[in-house]
């Protein structure tokens, strides 16, 4: 147990295998708001002070404050949500690495924070080990776990098809087996809908930057193989996710579950049956769509890995041609409970609309397969809306693949690439306007509605738009510019310049979050809760849906506690996870070409 939090920091920065002169106050201002862990040389430096600051101006200092390295005037005065002062202290010409504190002589000096290269290279690699510590069915070693060390939860070699789930092959109380994969978030089922935007994400990480995951590392058992770390990690749930699509028919079991939720229990004293419910058609139609990229990607491992991208293919034609037969079979969780037994109430990702899915099956087994066929049985452009990812609205997971892949595919896609490319430039456009005027100068938080459950993934999903823009305009111009500073500013919101003044990241940071809503990390014993976790951050709503006691906030930007009891503001969730790694892994697999370092990797 730990005493402090700068104990706590230590012992995950030596997990971790980082180092760091980090100097830890108690003193440091919380007025004083910016990215707690650091900024690259070549990047955007900001920090926010809250309130008047009358003098006007900034320092920046070495650790002990006894050196004067850069000044600076804070920017005019801003409102928050809340109603508080802001001001900015833009620092972005001081380019020396190194250790620093901002001091503003009227309230205070910062938490320090780096100046270097490959900055966020350790929240990267960080946010990645985080589903390592979430595997299913397998003993955690300390060897790779370190502290978080944990016997095996949940073998799943013996699970139960639910009344729901019956069919003539496969009868109620039937016994099937469903091992590996992720535990969904703070609790211990398994779910295909979020499973889906979260290997679609990692798996797009992957094709967007494939030459920098061949010496990404991680520390899990896998490292020494002939595949990069992120896909063996994908890997562990991508093999339980086929595990639930029915062979005789093709349809996918929408989730792995106990009955009912957990207490706040180790995973191997969670010991209740567990069932398959009910086939959906989002959860067959997410499964299809993940199955045609991970054909595409693991192709490449056809020695590591023989017959897994064919497997994963058949797999998603079977779901698409499920889909086709059982269009309208929405998983109504109510509904299944009034006509079946036992009772489910565990997570029910329920979506009313699979529009979106089909957009995404259908754009994924395209591009795996050049079959127009996909392409034209479904229309990929209803309209002119580009809804941000979530998992219930996936569509511009289609988008992104069809804009990546536009070279490789035949002239029918090809000709409506420059929509697209204008669709998703302007939707880039859309998120940034305006957002250099922010109380935090960060492309979240432009509006109240940004603020919902799992907000921390709406940044971090904003980032991702931003850098999908990059990626297609002229890297040379200013707007290709504009796009990445944007998405840093969004990194920078989840690592403290942000209105509750923490970092959203578990073990980053010198104010991390200490209590998340997540099991393990309440069950062990350890102060330090599991590293790598995203929080899912303020919420509008949040104590009306926890009713969790502590909730002092009256503004959504800062409706959040770090306590455990807040599932709504601080449980963490697998999809809010996967845009987090994807954000600060890109930034970090750009950083050279956009002249954020001058060192060469």
């Amino acid at each position: 147990m730990f005493a402090t939090r700068k104990a706590f920091l230590a012992v995950i920065l030596l997990v971790l295998g980082l180092k760091t002169n980090q100097v830890f106050s108690q003193q440091a201002s919380e007025a004083i708001r910016l990215n707690q862990v650091g900024f690259y040389p070549k990047g955007p430096k900001m920090a926010v002070v809250l309130g008047d600051a009358s003098g006007g101006s900034f320092q920046l200092t070495t650790p002990d404050r006894k050196k004067v390295l850069f000044t600076g005037k804070l920017s005019e005065t801003r409102l928050a949500l809340s109603g508080k002062k802001t001001r900015i202290a833009d620092f972005s010409t001081f380019q020396t690495p190194g250790t620093y504190v901002l001091v503003v002589p009227e309230t205070g000096y910062s938490y320090p924070f780096f100046v270097k290269a490959n900055v966020h290279r350790p929240l990267a690699i960080g946010a990645i080990k985080s589903y390592y510590y979430q595997r299913v069915s397998t003993d955690l070693t300390p060897e790779f776990a370190g502290q978080w060390s944990r016997p095996a939860g949940h073998p799943d070699t013996r699970i139960l098809i639910h009344p729901s789930a019956a069919s003539a092959n496969r009868p109620a109380g039937t016994v099937i087996s469903a091992p590996r994969g992720w535990y969904d978030a703070g609790d211990y089922n398994k779910y295909i809908v979020n499973s889906g935007i979260t290997v679609g994400t990692l798996l797009s990480l992957y094709e967007d930057f494939p030459t920098y995951f061949q010496s990404f590392t991680t520390n899990i058992p896998e490292s020494s193989n002939q595949v990069p770390d992120l896909l063996d990690e994908v890997l562990w749930n991508l093999r339980w996710m086929l595990a639930m699509q029915d062979p005789t028919d093709g349809g996918v079991y929408h989730k792995l579950t106990n009955p009912s939720f957990d207490g706040m229990i180790m995973p191997d004293k969670a010991t209740k049956d567990r069932y398959v419910v009910q086939k959906s058609i989002t959860a067959t139609l997410d499964f299809a769509a993940v199955m045609a990229q991970a054909s595409r990607v693991f192709g490449s491992y056809k020695q590591a890995l023989p017959g897994l991208a064919d497997s994963c293919l058949t797999a998603a034609v079977k779901a698409w041609e499920w889909s086709k037969k059982n269009p309208a079979l929405f998983y109504r969780q109510n509904e299944m409970n009034q006509q079946f037994d036992p009772d489910v109430v565990t997570g029910s990702y329920e979506d009313r609309d699979a529009s979106d899915e089909w957009i995404w099956a259908a754009a994924e087994l395209y591009a795996t397969t050049k079959n127009e066929a996909y392409y034209t049985a479904v229309n990929l452009f209803p309209d002119t809306q580009m809804p941000l990812p979530s998992w219930p609205q996936v569509r511009l997971l289609g988008y992104y693949t069809l804009a990546r892949l536009t070279t490789t595919l035949t002239p029918l896609a090809q000709k409506d690439f420059p929509d697209l490319k204008k669709r998703l430039v302007g939707f880039a456009d859309n998120l940034i306007q305006g957002a250099d005027r922010q109380a935090y100068q960060t492309v979240m938080g432009k509006s109240a509605s940004d603020y919902i459950w799992g907000s921390s993934s709406v940044a971090a999903n904003q980032g991702i738009a931003l850098i999908q823009a990059y990626r297609l305009v002229d890297r040379r111009t200013p707007n290709a510019q504009k796009y990445l500073q944007s998405a840093l500013s969004n990194l920078d919101y989840l690592l403290g310049r942000n209105a509750t003044g923490y970092s959203f990241v578990t073990g980053f940071g010198s104010k991390p979050i200490m209590n998340p809503h997540h099991r393990p990390s309440v069950a062990d014993g350890i102060t330090a809760p599991v590293p790598g976790l995203l929080s899912g951050g303020p919420n509008g709503n949040a104590p009306r849906q926890d009713k969790c006691a502590g909730y002092t906030a009256t503004s959504a930007d800062e409706m959040f506690i770090d306590a455990a009891c807040s599932y709504a503001s601080n449980e963490i969730a697998i999809n809010w996870n996967a845009p987090l790694v994807y954000l600060a892994a890109a930034l970090e697999a750009i950083q050279t070409e956009a002249g954020y370092t001058s060192e060469k990797k």
